[in-house]
C-alpha cells in the first residue's frame, strides 16, 4: 500500500565545478526535476528542491594546475557560471550552494567522525604511486603512459579517452607523473574503507524486494552490483584538495569526493534551514527522491543509502529517476572534445527562448534510452509546436476578444455540444498528465499538455469565429468564451515544462497563480503570484492566506508600491493545479491583459549559426585527433632485425662527413646530390632524402655515412655511400648528426 507523505525532499546530482553544464546534463537530470518539482508546487505539496557544486576532487586539482590557479579559483568561477545559467532557465532550486561551504566541511567531516567513532570502518594498507619529485601520492588521473591496447601515448592511469578502455595504474607502458614528469613509484599509504559487503544482505532486500518499481535502468544496475559481489571502498584519499580527514595520523589526506558530495545534500538542507533541517532528513513522513544521471545511479542506490544506514536515524530514497545519455547530432557529448551544447553559452545566445530548450529537451527526454538533439529538431519543435500549435491558438483566442469583445471575457451566451466536447476532454487529459508526471514520465506528460493546445487549435479552426461574428455574435462569444477557458487551463498546464512562457500567458490573461510553499527565506508558507495587466512579471507575492476566498483574492493594498489606484487593481483569478479542466475558469467580463506573442519564430541563419559552430569545433577535434596519430605513428617502433656479430658490425664503415655541395637530380622528386667531404676524399652521394630536406637545407651539414658500400648508379650518378637517416613510425626521415664539434672522416663505431 502507498504511503501518503506530509512532504517531499527533491535532490538534483551535485554537478562538477569544473566546466559549466550543458544540455546532456539538463536532460537528465536537472529539467526533469524541475518539471516534478514545479507540479508537486502547484499541488499544493510541501517540497523542497536541494542542490549545489560539487566542489573536491583530482580533475579540479588537474585543471587548477593546468590553468596556473588554485582549485579555489576554479570552483568560484564555475559555481557563479551554473548556479547562474541555472536561475536563468527557470530551474529553481530553494537552494544551490557548495561542497566547499563552511557548513558542508563541519557537516561531511562529523559524519565521518561519527561512522569511525562507531567503527564502521575498516583500515587497509596498500601501494599506491608516488611522485618522488613532487614528494606526494598520485591520483590514477595524474599518472599518464601509453594505452597497452592501442598504444595512444597520452593515455591516463584510469582511462584511456581513445579507445575508451578501462585502465590501471600498472597497465600503463612507460608512466610518468603529469605533474614532474618523474617515473612514478610505489609506496605504502593506510586508508579507511567503508564495508560495503556488509551491507549486501540488507540493500538486497531493501531493493531488489522492496523497489521493483524503479526505472529498469536502475533497478538492474543495482542489481548487477549487487549480484557480482560488493568489496570494500575507500572514504579517504591523499590529496591536498577536500575536506581533511578528522582523526590523528590523517595529515594529507581528504574524504574521497564520492563520500563527500552526497553529504552535500543534507549540508545544503542545513544550510537553508538551519533549525528544521532534521524534519527533511529524519522524518519518516519525508519522501526523498533523488534525480541523477545513469553515472550516479550505484553511488546514490547503494553507497549513500549504506552511509545513511550506517550512520542511522536518516530516511533513504523512495525513488532515484534516473536518465540514460543524451547525443549530440549523433555524437556523444564530450566535455574534453568541447563537443556539447552549453547552457550559459545557450541563455546569452537565445535570450527570451529559454522554454524552447526546455520543451525541446523534455520532449526528447532519454527516459529509457540514449536520445538525440539535433539543431534541427530544435528548431522544428519551435516552429510547428511551440509556435504553430500552442502560440497560434493562444494569440488567436485573445487577439479575436481585444477585437470583438473589448478584451474582456464575454458571456457564454449561445453554448453549442462542440463546446462541451473540446472542454470535456481536458479533464481526462489532466488524469493522464498528473499518472505521468507522477510516474517520472515526463515526455508523456508534455504531449499529454501539448494535446490540451492541439484541442483549443482544432476547435478555434472548426468554429471559425472571425467568420461567425460576422453574423452572431452570440454564437461568437460563446466560441471566444470556451476558447479562453481552454486558454487558462493551459497557463496551468504549461507551468511546470515552460515556466516563462507559462507566466507570460497568466500575464495575457490577468491571472495570479498559487505558487506553492517557498522555503528561501525560511519555512515558508503558500504564496500566490499577480500580474499588471499586460505585463509578465510579478506584480506582488503574498501569502495566500490573505487571499479574499477560493481562486480569488485582493491585491489593492499592493498598489501604492506600483504606483496603481487600488481600482486599478482589481481582484484577479487566481489557479492552482486543481483548477486545470475546469470550464469556468475565467469570469465573465474579467478583464484581459494585453495579446503578446508566447512565442517566436527560429530563422534558419539562427541555426546554421549554431550547426556552423558545432562544425568548427568537429574540425578542430579532427584535426588535433590527425595531429595526436601522427604523434602516436612517429612514436611507433619497428621490432628488432636479427642479431649479428661484432664482426659484421665491424665491417662496417661508418664516418662523419660534411656536405659540400647539393643540388636535386633533375627530372625526380625524392633524390639529391650531394658531395661530401669524407676526410679521406670527397665523393658524391645520392640520396631519397628531398621530400624531408632541400638543397638549402644540407649545405655545411654534419653526417654519418656508411663509406664501405659498394657503388652503384643512380639515374646515371655514381653514388659511394649511404646516408644514416633515422626512419620513424610515421615514415618521416631525420638525419642522424653528432651532437658535438667532430673532425670529418671520425670513426663511428
Amino acid at each position: 500500500m502507498e504511503k501518503n507523505f506530509k512532504r517531499t525532499l527533491v535532490t538534483c546530482a551535485l554537478p562538477y565545478a569544473n566546466g559549466p553544464v550543458h544540455i546532456g546534463h539538463l536532460a537528465g537530470v536537472y529539467v526533469p526535476a524541475d518539471i516534478y518539482v514545479r507540479y508537486l508546487r502547484m499541488k499544493g505539496n510541501d517540497v523542497l528542491f536541494i542542490c549545489g557544486s560539487d566542489e573536491h576532487g583530482v580533475p579540479i586539482t588537474i585543471k587548477a594546475r593546468a590553468n596556473g590557479v588554485t582549485p579555489q579559483d576554479i570552483v568560484d568561477k564555475y559555481h557563479g557560471i551554473i548556479k547562474d545559467s541555472f536561475l536563468r532557465l527557470g530551474i529553481n532550486f530553494d537552494i544551490y550552494s557548495r561542497t566547499t561551504s563552511e557548513v558542508h566541511h563541519k557537516n561531511a567531516s562529523g559524519f565521518f567522525r561519527e561512522l569511525y567513532d562507531k567503527g564502521e570502518f575498516i583500515t587497509k594498507e596498500s601501494e599506491q604511486y608516488y611522485d618522488p619529485e613532487a614528494k606526494t601520492f598520485l591520483a590514477d588521473r595524474y599518472i599518464v603512459g601509453t594505452c597497452p591496447k592501442c598504444g595512444n601515448p597520452n593515455a591516463y592511469g584510469d582511462q584511456c579517452e581513445k579507445c575508451g578502455s578501462t585502465l590501471s595504474p600498472e597497465e600503463l607502458i612507460d608512466p610518468k607523473s603529469k605533474l614532474s614528469g618523474a617515473q612514478p613509484v610505489k609506496k605504502k599509504t593506510s586508508h579507511w574503507y567503508l564495508p560495503l559487503d556488509r551491507f549486501e544482505p540488507w540493500l538486497r532486500e531493501w531493493i531488489l524486494e522492496n523497489h521493483k518499481e524503479w526505472r529498469t535502468n536502475v533497478y538492474g544496475q543495482c542489481k548487477s552490483w549487487l549480484d557480482g559481489g560488493l568489496q570494500p571502498r575507500a572514504v579517504s584519499r591523499d590529496l591536498d584538495w577536500g575536506v581533511p580527514v578528522p582523526v590523528e595520523g590523517a595529515e594529507g589526506k581528504v574524504l574521497y569526493v564520492w563520500f563527500d558530495a552526497p553529504i552535500g545534500y543534507i549540508s545544503n538542507t542545513q544550510e537553508l534551514l538551519p533549525e528544521s533541517w532534521e524534519k527533511w532528513w529524519k522524518d519518516e513522513d519525508t519522501r526523498l527522491i533523488h534525480f541523477i544521471g545513469k553515472d550516479n545511479i550505484v553511488f546514490h542506490c547503494i553507497v549513500f543509502p549504506s552511509m545513511l544506514k550506517a550512520r542511522g536515524g536518516y530516511i533513504l530514497p523512495d525513488n532515484v529517476p534516473s536518465n540514460e545519455f543524451l547525443n549530440l547530432e549523433s555524437d556523444k557529448i564530450s566535455t574534453s572534445r568541447n563537443w556539447a551544447v552549453w547552457l550559459n553559452e545557450y541563455v546569452d545566445e537565445f535570450p527570451g527562448q529559454e522554454d524552447t530548450l526546455r520543451y525541446v529537451l523534455c520532449a526528447n527526454a532519454p527516459e529509457t534510452k540514449d536520445n538525440d538533439f539535433t539543431w534541427k529538431d530544435f528548431q522544428q519543435r519551435n516552429n510547428s509546436e511551440l509556435v504553430a500549435i500552442l502560440g497560434n491558438f493562444v494569440n488567436r483566442a485573445v487577439v479575436l476578444t481585444q477585437k470583438y469583445f473589448g478584451g474582456k471575457v464575454p458571456a457564454n451566451l449561445k453554448p453549442e455540444a462542440i463546446d462541451a466536447e473540446a472542454l470535456g476532454q481536458i479533464p481526462e487529459l489532466r488524469r493522464s498528465l498528473e499518472a505521468n508526471l507522477e510516474g517520472f514520465h515526463f515526455r508523456e506528460a508534455l504531449k499529454d499538455a501539448m494535446n490540451i493546445a492541439r484541442i483549443g487549435n482544432k476547435y478555434i479552426s472548426d468554429t471559425e469565429p472571425w467568420k461567425v461574428a460576422k453574423t452572431d455574435m452570440d454564437r461568437t462569444a460563446s466560441i471566444l468564451y470556451t476558447s479562453l477557458q481552454i486558454c487558462a487551463s493551459l497557463s496551468i498546464a504549461f507551468e511546470p515544462f515552460t515556466p516563462f512562457s507559462a507566466e507570460k500567458l497568466r500575464g495575457i490573461l490577468n491571472v495570479g497563480l498559487e505558487a506553492g510553499h517557498d522555503h528561501r527565506a525560511g519555512e515558508g508558507e503558500p504564496t500566490v503570484n499577480f500580474f499588471k495587466p499586460g505585463e509578465s512579471r510579478a506584480l506582488h507575492t503574498i501569502p495566500s492566506g490573505q487571499s479574499s476566498g477560493p481562486g480569488r483574492v485582493h491585491s489593492r493594498f499592493a498598489a501604492a508600491e506600483y504606483g496603481l489606484s487600488p481600482e486599478a487593481v482589481p481582484e484577479a483569478p487566481v489557479f492552482s493545479w486543481d483548477d486545470l479542466g475546469k470550464s469556468d475558469l475565467l469570469p465573465v467580463g474579467h478583464q484581459l491583459g494585453e495579446a503578446v506573442l508566447l512565442f517566436s519564430k527560429i530563422e534558419d541563419n539562427v541555426i546554421e549559426a549554431q550547426i556552423e559552430k558545432l562544425n568548427a569545433t568537429k574540425a578542430a577535434n579532427e584535426a588535433a585527433a590527425k595531429a595526436a596519430e601522427a604523434e602516436e605513428a612517429a612514436h611507433k617502433v619497428e621490432p628488432q632485425k636479427p642479431e649479428v656479430t661484432f664482426e659484421d658490425f665491424g665491417a662496417m664503415d661508418i664516418r662523419v662527413a660534411e656536405v659540400l655541395a647539393a643540388e636535386r637530380v633533375p627530372k625526380t622528386d625524392k633524390l639529391l646530390k650531394l658531395t661530401i667531404d669524407t676526410g679521406i676524399d670527397k665523393r658524391t652521394i645520392v640520396s631519397g632524402i628531398a621530400e624531408f630536406y632541400s638543397p638549402e637545407d644540407m649545405l655545411g651539414k654534419k653526417i654519418c655515412v656508411l663509406a664501405n658500400l659498394k657503388p652503384r648508379m643512380i639515374r646515371g650518378i655514381e653514388s659511394k655511400g649511404m646516408i644514416l637517416m633515422a626512419k620513424q613510425g610515421d615514415g618521416t626521415m631525420r638525419l642522424v648528426t653528432p651532437s658535438e664539434a667532430v673532425a670529418n672522416g671520425a670513426v663511428i663505431g
